[in-house]
């Protein structure tokens, strides 16, 4: 510390004063080391930044640099203020700045479309999309995965048929996926043969129906439902064990939940 000698008196401290803090800013979360220049900063017991106390991490012995890290505070400017013996510095500026806001961005999502049941897998493309979820029309999709911020993926829910909002949401902010997603109503299927058109009457026999919009289906023959039966992604082939019957030929018929549809030719038994 500095002090002046005034004949017949005692020593008298001398005022600390600030020049500068270096650097003159920081972020508002604080942490950063802060420099402070001055002079008769010697045995400084604390320095605040907006009157909240910074933490000194060391003194120059000659009075003139204090290092300090800085507390958190809000965006704008603040006075440096030093304290020592001798009372409290003329102040100086420091400005915090704070971060950008990461606000999501929502460019496209694959694919723009898939049926009212819902379950058609998605990724959305953008940046920001960290800690997201995800609606279709207000109803959240369901296993919804981020990866480094700019893919997100899930499933949509079901929705009524028609164009609906997809809106992605984070804690800083929402965005809507451009042109949004489109539910496709469930088209009728459409049966076009059986293989093999013939088959023992005790049933049990393997057999594949062609087409399409197969998805969900099931299958009767003579009335009997099918059994083992399965619908491959496409929706384009099925395939089972017919039932037991009667000589003869029986009608097949194949449903799903948007219609029914016969099997040319049926299904003979022999």
């Amino acid at each position: 510390m500095s002090v002046n000698l005034l004949p017949g008196l005692l020593p008298v401290l001398t005022q600390p004063t600030l020049l500068a803090a270096v650097p003159g800013f920081g972020p508002t979360t604080g942490g950063n080391t802060v420099l402070i220049i001055g002079a008769n900063l010697g045995g400084a017991t604390g320095v605040t930044f907006g009157g909240v106390p910074a933490t000194i991490v060391s003194q120059d012995p000659f009075g003139f640099l204090i290092a300090v890290v800085a507390p958190p505070g809000n965006a704008g400017n603040v006075p440096v203020v030093v304290t020592t013996p001798a009372g409290a510095s003329t102040p100086a500026n420091y400005t915090y700045i704070a971060a950008p806001v990461a606000t999501p961005t929502a460019i496209s999502i694959t694919p723009p479309s898939g049926p009212t049941a819902g379950g058609t897998p998605f990724t959305v493309v953008g940046t920001n999309l960290t800690g997201a979820s995800v609606t279709f029309g207000g109803v959240p999709a369901v296993n919804v995965n981020v990866v480094g911020g700019i893919l997100l993926t899930g499933l949509t829910p079901p929705g009524a048929a028609g164009n609906v909002a997809v809106q992605v949401t984070t804690p800083n902010g929402s965005v809507n996926v451009p042109g949004g997603f489109t539910y496709l109503a469930p088209l009728p299927p459409i049966a076009v043969a059986i293989t093999p058109a013939t088959g023992s009457v005790a049933g049990g026999t393997p057999f594949v129906i062609t087409g399409s919009n197969l998805t969900g289906a099931s299958v009767t023959v003579g009335g009997t439902p099918a059994t083992k039966v399965v619908v491959d992604l496409t929706g384009t082939v099925l395939v089972g064990l017919t039932p037991a019957g009667a000589v003869g030929n029986a009608e097949v018929v194949v449903t799903t939940p948007a219609g029914r549809a016969n099997v040319t030719g049926g299904f003979t038994y022999v």
